[in-house]
């Protein structure tokens, strides 16, 4: 079936951020949509071009498409260090500042993706940004306990917190780590590092989708071509 456009801008950035990886590397492999795309093709990499890789998984789920594809996989109690990690995002900002999340591994995501010596992002171009904040909330990963007291000190920040939901609608959404997520909308963010130290001091925060200062590089994916951002 063939991919409308926007899922083709985020197949290409994924197939050529795909070609940084390199026989021998240790690779984080990222959660979402776009991040499935780079797991195919290093997966069709390792299957036909016979690369000799071992992945990292960012989720439980990308650690089963992953095995799905014949990608070898290991953990950070085996290799603390990765290589590369590799992984789309929900926000970029002209500065390579992220908000991720959306897809509810964010905490996973900024352990492998702080772990890595090179660390990339691979967004179709909707992704792009003057400023994170503009129409796209935070995430935040909570404990459930904590959930009455995060939700005042969020608010307190300029936040709006709304509880994540499940499919369902009616239960809330679990992350691989057993918590709730609140999505905070805080508009238009004028200092995402400060933003992201005070959400992170809340007691009963486990991390937020704030990703400020991490990305190495950005492969954009556009309809006619594929830009590389480097910081």
């Amino acid at each position: 079936m063939a991919l409308n456009w926007k899922e083709e801008e985020k197949k290409k950035a994924a197939v050529e951020a795909s070609k940084l990886v390199n026989d021998g590397q240790i690779v984080g492999l990222g959660t979402g949509s776009t991040a499935d795309y780079m797991v195919g093709e290093l997966g069709r990499r390792v299957r036909e071009e016979h690369l000799s890789i071992m992945g990292v998984p960012t989720s439980i789920a990308t650690g089963s498409l992953a095995s799905k594809l014949g990608i070898p996989l290991t953990t950070l109690s085996e290799h603390p260090e990765l290589d590369i990690a590799i992984d789309g995002a929900d926000q970029v900002d002209p500065k390579l500042n992220l908000i991720k999340g959306m897809g509810g591994a964010l905490t996973r995501e900024k352990i492998v993706d702080s772990a890595a010596k090179m660390f990339v992002i691979i967004v179709d171009e909707g992704k792009m940004s003057q400023k994170l904040g503009l129409g796209q909330v935070v995430p935040v990963e909570i404990v459930p306990f904590a959930a009455p007291v995060v939700t005042i000190r969020l608010t307190r920040l300029g936040g709006k917190p709304k509880l994540r939901l499940d499919k369902t609608g009616s239960n809330p959404y679990i992350t691989d780590n057993g918590n709730n997520i609140l999505d905070v909308d805080f508009g238009p963010i004028d200092n995402p590092k400060t933003l992201e130290e005070e959400v992170k001091m809340i007691p009963g925060v486990l991390e937020n989708g704030l990703f400020v200062g991490l990305a190495h590089s950005v492969y954009v994916g556009y309809q006619d071509r594929v830009e590389r951002i480097k910081n």
